[in-house]
């Protein structure tokens, strides 16, 4: 197996992504990418607590990530990269290689605007989401393996009403 989702989530390791994604996709191991986190052992302790016995969580920092991802892409288990926003994940595609991004959660904050039901984007955050499709990313938004992938084109031009 591999790192079978590249995910961004803003609120990082939460039920959705342990039991939403981790159990059907039978992930092993969760490959945590945030600089605060890495820099705080209570942080990582917390969210060692969110996972079952059995899924490991490694934690780095953005620059430690990236050239360990070939590693993870070795693994004989499956594992979910997971970052909590979209320049800590863009650094990953420009030198780590990752190819798919799934946007799974950038929730509600001042200056964002609802795309889809769990995504608002800033102006910036909507241009960055863009830079990542042109450094050969596919990026589709999905909140859970049972809905629909939508497309990027899409998630940009959606607009709901909050």
């Amino acid at each position: 197996m591999t790192l079978v989702l590249n995910r961004i989530d803003d609120r990082l390791i939460h039920g959705q992504v342990v039991v939403g994604w981790g159990q059907p996709l039978d992930v092993k191991f969760i490959v945590l990418v945030d600089d605060a986190v890495a820099a705080s052992e209570w942080e990582q302790e917390l969210y060692r607590m969110g996972v079952p016995p059995g899924m490991a969580v490694r934690f780095h920092s953005a620059a430690a990530a990236a050239p360990l991802l070939d590693g993870y892409r070795t693994e004989a288990r499956p594992g979910i990269l997971l970052t909590g926003d979209i320049a800590t994940m863009r650094s990953l595609v420009e030198h780590g290689g990752v190819r798919e991004v799934n946007v799974g959660g950038i929730h509600h904050r001042t200056g964002r605007i609802q795309h889809l039901r769990y995504v608002f984007l800033t102006p910036e955050e909507q241009e960055a989401l863009a830079a990542l499709a042109r450094f050969g990313a596919v990026v589709t938004a999905q909140d859970v393996p049972a809905a629909r992938a939508v497309p990027l084109g899409e998630l940009l031009a959606a607009r709901e009403s909050a």
